[in-house]
């Protein structure tokens, strides 16, 4: 009879399971659709931390225009920042970059999707090694907050790149 019970409490919760209609969404922040970027526009989301007025980010070994071979080493460079691992912790004039590839900045309280074009480095990074095909390749490096969200135009600095054949 004990059995019987289990058996029965278990196929139910089963059920219930399959069937839940919730609307509960699953947010991952390193992994949301290739298509869209998720607007943090929530009232109960913490304002952007506060940064310089003349804080900047830049690629410190590329130059717009620049011939190039694949892969490409890359240096990213902030002033009048603190480059810090995307911890959750938010703090004035911090946070870490992200190199979009063949896409302009990203608006400002946007988080950042990752993927095959949207490259993350919530450790702190600031070298990278980028494989790209030949051809020419727009580069913007983008800061964004400790929770992924984008400073947006302020602090991206965008350059075309040629990557040649070797």
């Amino acid at each position: 009879m004990i059995k019987n019970f289990l058996f029965i409490a278990v196929f139910c919760l089963a059920i219930g399971a399959c069937n839940n209609s919730s609307d509960k969404t699953i947010n991952n922040k390193d992994s949301m659709s290739h298509d869209h970027h998720a607007a943090v526009n929530n009232p109960n989301d913490p304002p952007l931390p506060e940064i310089p007025a003349n804080a900047k980010v830049f690629f410190e070994n590329l130059k717009d225009g620049q011939s190039v071979t694949s892969p490409l080493k890359i240096k990213m460079g902030a002033e009048g920042l603190s480059v810090d691992t995307a911890n959750g912790i938010l703090k004035p004039a911090s946070g870490h970059h992200h190199i979009l590839i063949n896409i302009d900045s990203i608006p400002a309280k946007e988080v950042i999707k990752k993927d095959s074009v949207h490259i993350h480095f919530g450790n702190a990074q600031t070298e990278a090694e980028l494989s790209l095909p030949p051809g020419k390749h727009t580069l913007t490096l983008q800061f964004a907050d400790a929770l992924h969200r984008s400073y947006g135009s302020r602090l991206a600095h965008k350059i075309t790149v040629d990557v040649k054949q070797q």
